[in-house]
């Protein structure tokens, strides 16, 4: 372990580095160092597409360059930390941009998050200073921050984007005073770059950290793989990008631009009506996306006969992904391969998936074949299980988190070899694919989305109608899987599903989070030693809702 510039400890030592410095898996580069390798080449290159706006790498690096000199104005040194809550918006790829130049520790925020997770990541991570719109889907972040900022000390600079002012305290503000980096200091590519918060078992979520060499390689390493030896006006690579820039997924698709012959085209919505005519427009190559955006993408395209002929990879992840749906691509589009992958912010893109001739069957009944990584198979004692059998899945590689924020959470996901336990169970197969079988840690996929049921459980504890509760995922058509809430009410009481949204909508959490069935029940199916017994909560909620859907209406 040893103490980054931002305070934290991070599971890095001499030997660690050279190992994955002489592989050539760390680049020893930055992002602003790639950026301005790409702009001595070529200055006009369009690397980044937004509803309709092409962005050069010149002008991204100059904007980056100018909010960098704004930050360095106001105090901000190496180790400090900025967060941006943003859409899909060009801006965050310029404050991506700006912060690596300082040696600032960037926080991507997601933008359905409220008060309540805004506030513990604003606070963990220490931020110093905030990005974020005024208003945005009728939602004030700007009176949100405000009130946030009144009870933490260290968020001493709140900047307000595309909010139409051009004063200091706004982005545009920043980047209208011009000027360039004073003393520009060297980067130490080691450092932390990056904290990404994910949902935690504990209700509280948790703070990954990567490095600048942990992070831009991630899709080139990917694009790599799925090549099939073919350019699109002078690009390997055209990735349609709907996936939030707040995600591992979105942020690997705004930074690989720079690193490698790829243009993102982002959508700040998804939408599979609009994704076609993106598609065929930019001539898009490859999408990085969750399993409702694959399914709705093939409904669209078979619905108005489009075949989407430049589009050759679909990789699709985050939630379960059908079999069927796998198949479905290799009929309604010309020469798309879609396939299942397997990963997480601590591990991103594990697997690449399978995407050669006759493959079709392990791309869609596997989560894809290793790659980059080393991964075993571990018993509830640690112990790695012989091939074919279930455990929980655990990954070591160049990709992975260098630590969590914090130390107690990064002690127990790390055993003695490096290897991180991912609190997801499956198997290997003979051909070198991860099969998940199911999650040892209690958290709910809901399209991609990971949600804590302890955090909602907790919330519902303090309910005072309700005696004790017990969330569960239940299946969603389109999302994979959704809450269900299971509670025993105190004795008189009724309790109906509107209640408890009202009191879940006062904890100020995202509405993703909210229960979307609520089962009153008497008591619990329980263990010997009380615990209660969730397998049979879902398979319950399961066959309710197979029930409702053969009953008469």
């Amino acid at each position: 372990m040893r103490k980054d510039a931002s305070g934290w400890k991070v599971r890095l030592d001499d030997a660690l580095i050279a190992r994955y410095t002489a592989s050539g898996d760390w680049p020893d580069k930055t992002l602003a160092d790639f950026a301005r390798e790409l702009a001595a080449r070529d200055p006009e290159r369009v690397t980044h597409v937004f509803e309709n706006q092409q962005c050069t790498v010149s002008e991204l690096l100059a904007e980056a360059e100018a909010l960098a000199a704004g930050l360095q104005r106001r105090g901000l040194v190496a180790g400090d930390v900025v967060s941006f809550q943003l859409p899909n918006w060009r801006e965050a790829v310029v404050i991506d941009l700006a912060t690596t130049m300082l040696g600032l520790v960037v926080a991507p925020i997601v933008p359905i998050y409220r008060d309540a997770e805004v506030a513990f990541m604003l606070g963990d991570a220490g931020v110093k200073a905030a990005f974020f719109p005024s208003h945005y889907r009728g939602f004030d972040y700007g009176a949100m921050m405000k009130r946030l900022a009144l009870r933490l000390p260290k968020l001493e600079h709140l900047f307000t984007v595309c909010a139409g002012d051009g004063d200091g305290h706004s982005y545009e503000g920043l980047v209208g005073e011009g000027g360039r980096l004073a003393d520009a200091p060297k980067v130490d590519a080691n450092a932390v770059k990056m904290i990404l918060y994910t949902s935690g078992t504990t209700g509280r979520p948790k703070g990954v950290l990567h490095s600048h060499n942990t992070g831009p390689l991630r899709l080139k390493r990917a694009f790599e793989h799925w090549s099939r030896g073919s350019q699109v006006d002078g690009f390997d690579n055209v990735l349609l990008m709907a996936s939030p820039v707040t995600h591992v997924t979105g942020q690997s698709g705004m930074e690989i631009p720079f690193c490698s012959d790829t243009r993102t085209v982002f959508m700040e919505r998804w939408n599979a009506d609009e994704a076609l005519e993106l598609i065929d427009r930019e001539k898009v190559t490859a999408s990085v996306g969750a399993t409702p955006f694959l399914h709705e993408l093939l409904t669209a395209a078979e619905k108005d006969g489009r075949r989407l002929p430049t589009l050759q990879v679909f990789a699709c992840g985050g939630a379960e992904v059908p079999p069927a749906l796998i198949a479905k691509a290799y009929s309604v589009l010309d020469q798309c391969r879609a396939f299942r992958v397997y990963g997480s912010s601590e591990v991103p893109l594990t697997t690449l998936g399978f995407v050669g001739e006759g493959e079709m069957e392990l791309a869609a009944t596997t989560d894809g074949k290793v790659a980059d990584y080393d991964v075993r198979i571990a018993d509830d004692d640690g112990r790695s299980v012989p091939a074919g059998e279930e455990g929980e899945i655990c990954v070591r590689g160049p990709a992975m988190l260098l630590a969590y924020s914090s130390p107690e959470a990064t002690a127990e996901s790390f055993d003695a070899d490096g290897y991180f336990a991912t609190g997801d169970l499956g198997r290997l197969t003979a051909e070198g694919a991860i099969v998940v079988t199911g999650r040892k840690k209690d958290l709910i996929n809901r399209g991609g989305e990971k949600v804590s049921a302890k955090e909602i459980e907790d919330i519902l504890h303090r309910m005072p109608a309700v005696r004790e509760a017990a969330v569960v995922s239940m299946p969603h058509e389109r999302l994979g899987e959704t809450l269900c809430a299971y509670v025993i009410a105190e004795d008189g009481v009724e309790i109906a599903l509107g209640d408890v949204l009202a009191f879940i909508e006062g904890a100020g959490v995202a509405k993703q989070k909210y229960p979307e069935h609520l089962v009153v029940v008497d008591d619990f199916p329980r263990t010997a030693s009380g615990k209660i017994r969730k397998d049979r909560l879902r398979a319950d909620i399961r066959e309710r809702l197979q029930a409702a859907a053969v009953t008469p209406a």
